[in-house]
């Protein structure tokens, strides 16, 4: 019987490679779905890059037309591929047209890596994403949920975007990244302070944040709800969900002669009941 498991199971998954190289665009590589055009050979193409080969097939040079491969679009409809996740852990076999929506949401798919000060292009799981962190970005790591966060900075008149701060905390058997950055807002730099969260939204949510800044007998406080990393440092930052401190503010908060900036961000981090 086992023998006989394993020779009906090869020509299936044989079956099964054969129909997706069918699928697959001979110009842009990708997976093919409705409307899947056809030449009068048979030639099949995507969509998407019919208009780029100006009506010519490009295997054959014939005239395409507006023909439908309707017999290879009702293939792939019944048609179940394993998650392209699969190896960070997706276990799920998906039916060939909700496969990429599926593969959008995948609560398996890697993570980008949050460090901004660069365009690193590392993905990966948290894990693996935190090794990075601290061995390729040296980024800064503490365990304990409050922080004491010093910035100084020598010219508060001049700012650039790459002017930042990482640090990653872990607490509750989990991850954070508290983020610290200079950007130029209308004619003035702004300062933003704020907390991301190593993994998805809906784990985020169960976790909050406070953020405190302050001298001279004055202070700010800000509580909010850390963001998942799957939403970029960027659209964190333009959406100003964070501690936001006007440069005047700053300086005044820094007291001296205003010619140095020294702020000291204090904060902490808590589990929701």
């Amino acid at each position: 019987m086992n023998g006989l498991a394993q020779h009906t199971t090869k020509p299936n998954a044989t079956v099964s490679s054969s129909v997706r190289e069918l699928l697959e665009c001979p110009v842009c590589l990708n997976a093919m779905y409705p409307p899947i055009h056809q030449c009068s050979n048979g030639h099949t193409l995507c969509s998407g890059c019919k208009p780029r080969v100006h009506n010519r097939c490009p295997t054959c040079r014939h005239e395409l037309g507006n023909i439908r491969c309707l017999a290879l679009e009702k293939v792939a409809a019944s048609l179940e591929l394993p998650c392209k996740y699969q190896s960070f852990g997706c276990i799920g076999i998906i039916p060939y047209y909700s496969k990429l929506k599926h593969e959008s949401e995948c609560s398996f798919r890697p993570y980008n890596c949050p460090y901004a000060g660069s365009e690193c292009t590392v993905i990966g799981d948290i894990p693996y994403l935190v090794a990075h962190l601290k061995d390729d970005h040296k980024v800064d790591m503490h365990v304990g949920s409050t922080f004491n966060h010093r910035y100084v900075k020598a010219n508060p008149h001049e700012v650039e975007n790459a002017t930042w701060m990482l640090t990653v905390f872990s607490c509750f058997g989990q991850y954070f990244c508290l983020h610290f950055e200079a950007f130029q807002l209308g004619m003035a730099p702004v300062y933003i302070a704020f907390l991301r969260f190593l993994g998805d939204d809906e784990t985020a949510k169960n976790f909050s944040y406070s953020l405190e800044v302050g001298g001279n007998g004055r202070k700010m406080i800000w509580q909010g709800v850390p963001r998942s990393v799957r939403d970029s440092h960027r659209k964190v930052r333009d959406s100003f969900d964070g501690l936001i401190i006007q440069r005047n503010m700053a300086l005044f908060f820094s007291g001296g002669d205003r010619k140095e900036l020294k702020l000291r961000v204090t904060g902490r981090i808590w589990k929701e009941q």
